[in-house]
């Protein structure tokens, strides 16, 4: 398998910030030929997280700043570290992420509430420390490992 060289990517957050950090970050793992199942696990935490930086520590899109997400890639798959100097998580750390019930009708679905548990559950070493006007999150995707 390939080696990818350590690489960054930065993006102001906006309405189309997800899709060009997407993007970017999807096209710069291109040399790892990951399979099918491997880029969706990607494209899926990456979405979900910057969806979060996007909706929830950059409220107002007036005043919204940049995010940036580097990558290392390692023996036992890409260690992404995602920065941004937006508002804090709530207590300092990362929501718990339990599957919310399913089983309820269709008007009774919660709106939100899969974004972390679909995180946690497809990465593995999830960590979150707020460092000055720092949020610094880090997780390890357990893809291209070699």
């Amino acid at each position: 398998m390939a080696h990818l060289p350590p690489f960054e990517i930065s993006v102001k957050c906006s309405e189309l910030a997800v899709r060009e950090a997407l993007e970017q970050f999807l096209h710069a793992l291109q040399p790892l030929k990951l399979s099918v199942e491997e880029a969706g696990t990607v494209e899926l935490v990456l979405a979900e997280t910057l969806n979060n930086i996007v909706e929830h520590a950059y409220p107002d899109p007036d005043t919204a700043g940049d995010f940036t997400v580097a990558c290392t890639h390692q023996k036992d798959g890409l260690h992404l570290q995602i920065t941004d100097q937006g508002l804090a998580m709530p207590d300092g750390t990362t929501p718990v992420g339990q599957c919310a019930s399913v089983d309820v009708d269709l008007d009774d679905l919660p709106e939100g509430g899969f974004g972390w548990f679909l995180i946690q559950d497809l990465a593995k070493d999830v960590s979150y420390q707020r460092i000055g006007a720092d949020n610094q999150l880090t997780m390890r995707l357990a893809v291209a490992v070699h």
